[in-house]
């Protein structure tokens, strides 16, 4: 498998997490509405609960990002160490952007 660049691997991990948050959630108001239980309330508890799963899906699994860590912080290789953690705030900001759309669209967070 060829090893892609570091800029398109921040991006690509931004838009897995924001596409697992999205698509997740939605499918799961469409499951919600099917089954008769209130489709926006699913997808706002949804959107929350999915931001680690789209975090840990958007990095690729724990142990790479735990072995790059090892040899960072043992080997002194803090390059890979720095790349490492802003492909982890780069898949945090995709998950928190999605979240964030879908509590606007859904408006569940506003209480009367």
């Amino acid at each position: 498998m060829k090893e892609i660049g570091f800029f398109p691997a921040f991006i690509e991990s931004y838009f897995i997490a924001l596409g697992v948050v999205l698509g997740g959630s939605l499918i799961g108001g469409i499951a919600s509405f099917i089954t008769g239980q209130p489709p926006l309330t699913t997808v706002y508890r949804l959107s929350s609960a999915l931001r680690i799963w789209a975090i840990v899906a958007a990095i690729g699994g724990t142990f790479d990002t735990v072995y790059t860590f090892e040899r960072g912080i043992f080997n002194a290789d803090t390059k890979d160490l720095f790349k490492q953690f802003l492909l982890i705030l780069s898949a945090l900001g995709g998950a928190q952007t999605g979240a964030l759309i879908l509590n606007w669209l859904t408006q569940e967070h506003i209480s009367s």
